[in-house]
């Protein structure tokens, strides 16, 4: 589906202005250019679905029957399994979420969703069975799926609602207004479309500048950052390796098949299981650019209440990986 943008992004880098293959400033605006037109598609097209869904779908009622029903977890872990069948990285996952906020689904089950997404999907699963067979992967993937479910009762928990941003608010009150202006119309869907578009470009134009911040700087990341800067502080006899690889991971971005083969370069040098998992799940689940797409419906209390959280579950989940392997 994105090959193109690959040839579009080489010809632009290499044929065009002629840069070297390799060298720091064609890898960072390479990513530039691949992730800006695959992500601002992506962001367009899952925008423009949840604006369909949203006038059809009875929103309401969901968000109603989730808050009026004790499903003792369900919806946290249902919203966890469906980001391991969405193959997302990061910053991708993000337009779904604010397609999720917007629809009113409660906080804390998008973020279930936010966080796994990005974790565990058919591709890293694949590679991951590969590298590491069907015992590890199958113990990556429960974690995976129970570190987005724990995180999204957690932050759930703490009623963080009134961290979102006024821009998500007044979405969410305009939304309530349309739904319940024409709860009661039958409209067909060529008389829908216009609003739908209408609603689908203000959003994007809400967002673009984040998204475009936050990619460049996931290319700066990408080819200025070395591969092997951190295993200095990640080896087996620093009882701290865990917290300090899962924090360390922040800075850099990739999607889970782009930092898997690191992590197999880091185990295979000594490593600890857990230890590259962590940094793994730092790198693909927290990083700066998401941070910067985050900040459009989130503030900065919110992202680093929601940074904080799947840090201490990411840490958590490398040390129990360390005892079991």
């Amino acid at each position: 589906m994105f090959e193109w943008i690959e040839h579009l992004a080489d010809w632009i880098v290499y044929d065009l202005l002629q840069l070297h293959s390799g060298a720091h400033l064609s890898e960072a605006l390479h990513f530039f250019i691949y992730d800006s037109i695959k992500i601002m598609m992506l962001l367009f097209i899952v925008v423009f679905l949840m604006g369909i869904i949203n006038s059809y779908f009875p929103i309401e009622r969901v968000r109603n029957y989730l808050m009026n029903h004790k499903l003792y977890g369900l919806e946290y872990l249902v919203a966890s399994l469906f980001g391991v069948v969405t193959p997302f990285c990061s910053c991708s996952s993000v337009p779904l979420f604010i397609g999720f906020v917007r629809g009113g689904i409660p906080l804390g089950v998008t973020f279930s969703f936010l966080i796994t997404s990005p974790l565990v999907n058919e591709v890293a699963i694949g590679l991951f069975i590969g590298l590491f067979g069907l015992k590890v992967t199958s113990i990556y993937v429960l974690s995976g799926v129970l570190l987005g479910t724990i995180a999204g009762m957690i932050l759930h928990s703490l009623q963080l609602e009134n961290l979102l941003t006024t821009w998500v608010k007044d979405m969410l009150n305009n939304t309530e207004q349309q739904n319940s202006s024409v709860a009661s119309e039958i409209i067909p869907l060529s008389q829908r479309l216009p609003v739908i578009w209408s609603e689908a470009m203000n959003i994007l134009k809400g967002v673009l500048p984040y998204v475009l911040i936050g990619i460049a700087i996931g290319g700066l990341m990408h080819g200025y950052i070395p591969e092997g800067f951190f295993e200095q502080y990640m080896g087996k006899d620093n009882p701290l390796a865990v917290p300090i690889s899962t924090i360390l991971a922040v800075p850099m971005y990739s999607n889970a098949s782009g930092v898997l083969p690191i992590v197999q370069v880091l185990v295979s040098k000594g490593i600890p299981l857990g230890t590259a998992i962590a940094f793994m799940m730092g790198v693909v689940g927290l990083s700066l650019p998401e941070g910067m797409l985050l900040k459009k419906v989130m503030s900065l209390k919110l992202i680093a209440i929601y940074f904080g959280v799947v840090t201490c579950c990411i840490i958590i989940s490398g040390y129990v990986f360390n005892i079991i392997f």
